[in-house]
């Protein structure tokens, strides 16, 4: 944990979060990153000095809508958005995929903390190296067999979908091995890993109280 406010001031230091060790990489100030130590993940602060670009704060099927909508453009999918209270700011939660070449995904799960006139980014970026699939492979064979998925004319049926909305069929959509019942079973995957470090982010974060003193993001 790294603390460096600068209580005149809101700048990159205005928050903390946990780097769980990890080797510095960047920083500067409108950004720090830190990489794992087997140089497979990445961890990133981010700080924006200019108003966030959200359409809301407060509806959340817009905000999925807005993040889909994004995301879609850039060839990848929604796996997760959500809204929480982050020790008393609004935050929200998300977590994207996108394919990588020639196989497997990348994973990049985000805390965004949005305020009126500035905003916080904490970002994961999780790639599968190496085998990439075992984890669809094994848990499409279980829902097969056990009768939750079948096989069509163009591969598993039921088997992706949008986690909000069943109509929509663009972008890369998420598949039933990312939900998180699945993660216990795979836990060094890394949208397993994702997740559970934005967990331990969420309980660990810090803000600085110049904050106190920023109008909060209100739409």
């Amino acid at each position: 944990m790294i603390k460096l406010f600068n209580r005149n001031k809101v700048n990159i230091n205005s928050i903390s979060i946990p780097n769980f060790g990890w080797n510095e990489d960047k920083n500067n100030r409108n950004i720090k990153q830190w990489i794992n130590p087997e140089q497979t993940m990445a961890l990133s602060v981010t700080f924006f000095d200019l108003k966030p670009d959200l359409p809301t704060i407060s509806d959340i099927e817009k905000l999925r809508t807005f993040y889909r909508n994004q995301i879609i453009a850039y060839n990848g999918g929604l796996v997760e958005v959500n809204k929480l209270n982050l020790k008393g700011y609004h935050s929200i939660r998300t977590i994207f995929k996108f394919p990588q070449e020639p196989t497997g995904m990348t994973y990049l799960a985000s805390l965004t903390i949005p305020l009126e006139k500035y905003s916080y980014v904490v970002k994961i970026q999780a790639p599968e190296i190496g085998t990439t699939g075992m984890r669809d492979n094994i848990i499409a064979m279980k829902l097969l067999n056990e009768g939750k998925i079948s096989i069509g004319d163009n591969g598993y049926e039921d088997w992706f979908n949008d986690p909000y909305d069943s109509e929509i069929n663009e972008g890369i959509q998420m598949n039933k091995s990312e939900e998180k019942q699945f993660d216990s079973e795979f836990p060094n995957h890394p949208l397993s890993q994702a997740r559970e470090l934005l967990n331990k982010i969420e309980l660990g974060i810090e803000f600085g109280n110049e904050l106190e003193k920023v109008n909060k993001f209100e739409k």
